[in-house]
């Protein structure tokens, strides 16, 4: 391995190891969460209330030395709620910038499917261009600017679907499962102390690892990752099969080829890799694809979820050796 992955590798361990002082297990989920950072993405996060979502992305956040900002989402939110709006100011006689919420480093948009599409869709040019137009002004965001959208699952009453072209622009769709006995044990004797992870990271025990600029240096060296002619045929080969498939709708468009070419590189060197291989790509196909596939209805009715279609479609594309 070079020397500029081997210095990736290291902040990335030092990552995980201050993030490991206040979530307590959730490897897989950090990691995800951590390909979505280092390819300038943005993360779906789905989980039940509990799981500490909100605290992974504060924690993240103070980790990487970047601002942050939460929005609560709720049905009566307003777009000027999240982008800011021009308020006039009697003194000056002018119009004034009031910067909404949306002008971060990192923004959780909490419970984002309690809001309708029209609030929704206030962070469709945001996420895409890191831009904000107000009254026919573009004001710039910062390049690092990620957006982790945490939702609970549909099901649930009150809650409102995302837009297609909204769900397109998550990276990744990162479960949050409930910790297993032993992590909720863990937990559970740390809250009967000062030891719990909200206060830890309240106290400055999290240490900040790296800065908004080092992070843009570090994605650079992402690119002395290897990705062979034959594992790029073979992405390609997943995407388009979900759009001839019997089962499935809609399938995934090209910007979901790009994200899983990105993500496979960055879940190569989280390994310590710096090639990528098959098993990187069939890792990170189900969080990059699963939010993007819409299944005919009928065989929704028959009880067949997204997952299952993907495995079969994964089943049927021969891996290159």
């Amino acid at each position: 391995m070079n020397a500029d992955l081997n210095h990736l590798n290291d902040i990335l361990g030092r990552v995980r190891q201050e993030v490991g002082k206040v979530i307590i297990g959730q490897e897989a989920v950090v990691d995800k969460a951590l390909i979505a950072i280092f390819t300038n993405q943005h993360a779906l996060i789905e989980g039940v209330p509990g799981v500490a979502k909100t605290l992974l992305v504060r924690t993240l956040a103070h980790v990487m030395g970047c601002e942050f900002s939460r929005i609560q989402f709720t049905p009566d939110l307003m777009p000027a709620d999240i982008t800011g709006t021009n308020v006039f100011n009697l003194q000056r006689n002018e119009f004034t910038l009031l910067k909404g919420p949306v002008f971060t480093t990192f923004l959780l948009a909490d419970e984002i499917n309690r809001a309708p599409a029209k609030t929704q869709s206030a962070l469709l040019q945001a996420m895409q261009e890191r831009l904000v137009t107000l009254d026919r002004e573009t004001h710039a965001l910062s390049p690092n600017f990620t957006v982790f959208a945490t939702q609970n699952p549909i099901e649930y009453e009150g809650t409102y679907p995302l837009p297609e072209a909204q769900k397109d622009r998550f990276m990744l769709k990162i479960r949050m499962e409930c910790p297993d006995r032993n992590e909720e044990l863990s937990l559970a004797k740390r809250m009967l102390g000062a030891d719990s992870p909200e206060k830890t990271l309240e106290r400055g025990e999290v240490k900040a690892v790296i800065t908004p600029d080092d992070l843009i240096r570090l994605r650079t060296e992402l690119e002395s990752v290897i990705v062979r002619d034959e594992l790029l045929g073979y992405i390609i080969d997943i995407v388009r099969a979900t759009r001839t498939n019997a089962s499935i709708l809609v399938g995934a468009g090209p910007r979901a080829t790009q994200a899983l070419l990105l993500a496979s590189r960055v879940a190569a060197a989280l390994t310590g890799r710096d090639f990528v291989t098959p098993d990187d790509i069939k890792t990170m196909v189900f969080p990059v694809l699963e939010h993007r596939v819409i299944l005919r209805p009928e065989y929704e009715i028959e009880g067949l979820s997204v997952s299952e279609v993907i495995e079969r479609v994964l089943h049927e594309i021969a891996v290159p050796r």
